[in-house]
């Protein structure tokens, strides 16, 4: 039992990464009817905006301090944040340890004028081109923003640290009624967790009961009409994918602390958030989300010892063979519109 839930919540953890990317690729395609291959790199890109944010915080002063000697006898460097000459030691200390959480109010303006830029300056021209050219073009962009990411950062892992307020474990067993002990879980990961159903809650919302959100509604299921009715749908078209890319880069901050930000890990869940979009149903928010807590669930039960010794590799493979599954059985997806996928 105690292996069960353990999984179960490994599974809800990587289908909150797989849901919010997915969601954001299925915004733009439900909008736009843009493949974005770059969706991977948004979500690289956020990670990084927390990075740097923490690199921002952490910029220092350096003075020399005679009553300590280095190993040579020279004063030794003493570094000295900024941000603590400003505001105090404990207040300036306590900033930069939630940098983590912080780095969402720095990232959500940085990542919607990286999606109006995308938008404006290169996705609109591909509106009406084959998705074959749209998925060219996409996936060139993921590779220059990689390798610009990989110019500046360097190409291993920085380690970005979530507070330290979360930096242990909740005794999850004891929750239920187990013996303590019995289920360990990093708290980041519940926080993640959270603030993922948070996101996907606020994206159905803002949809669902603003007149901003039902006109893109309107305009994804007849966006001929809508213009006709004076809308200038084109433009919120384009706010809509400045809002995928803040969804794709908030995705990508807060999973800083759960793996530490390179410059491949874009590619790294591309793949697999678009493996969840098909199998949730091209277009379909719902179903975005319905799928990436699915095959998250499944690709971490894929992975437990027991499966793996009667099938070795089948954690590698397990989604890609539910995809298999699913668009034999129903091309347009779990959630799909009905003759989506199915020409």
């Amino acid at each position: 039992m105690d292996a069960i839930l353990l999984q179960t919540l490994n599974g809800l953890d990587k289908g909150s990464a797989y849901a919010l990317i997915a969601l954001g690729l299925t915004l733009i395609f439900g909008t736009l009817g843009v493949v974005n291959f770059a969706h991977g790199a948004l979500f690289m890109m956020g990670a990084f905006c927390a990075v740097t944010f923490n690199k921002l915080l952490t910029l220092s002063t350096i003075t020399l301090d005679p009553e300590k000697k280095d190993f040579l006898g020279n004063p030794l460097q003493v570094r000295t944040p900024y941000i603590e000459d400003w505001l105090g030691p404990e207040l300036g200390a306590a900033i930069i340890d939630w940098s983590v959480p912080l780095a969402i109010l720095f990232a959500i303006p940085v990542m919607i004028i990286i999606g109006l830029v995308m938008e404006r300056g290169l996705i609109k021209y591909f509106y009406k081109r084959p998705h074959a050219d749209q998925i060219l073009v996409t996936f060139g962009l993921a590779i220059v923003l990689q390798e610009i990411i990989k110019f500046y950062y360097g190409a291993n892992p920085i380690p970005t640290p979530a507070p330290s307020a979360f930096a242990g474990s909740f005794d999850f067993g004891a929750l239920i009624g187990m013996d303590p002990g019995t289920i360990i879980y990093p708290y980041w990961r519940l926080v993640y967790f959270a603030f993922a159903l948070l996101v996907i809650v606020a994206v159905f919302v803002f949809l669902r009961f603003t007149t901003f959100g039902m006109v893109v509604r309107a305009g994804m299921a007849d966006r001929e009409t809508v213009g006709l009715l004076g809308i200038n749908i084109d433009k919120r078209f384009t706010i809509m994918f400045a809002i995928a890319a803040c969804v794709a880069g908030l995705a990508g901050v807060m999973y800083a602390p759960i793996n530490s930000p390179n410059y491949h890990m874009g590619m790294d869940f591309l793949v697999l958030s678009f493996v969840v979009v098909v199998v949730g149903g091209m277009g379909s928010l719902a179903g975005a989300v319905l799928a990436g807590f699915l095959l998250g669930i499944l690709e971490s039960f894929a992975s437990m010892t027991q499966v793996l010794d009667v099938l070795p590799g089948i954690n590698q493979i397990i989604i890609y063979l539910v995809a298999i599954v699913v668009l034999l059985t129903r091309p347009r997806g779990l959630m799909g519109r009905k003759g989506v996928m199915e020409d």
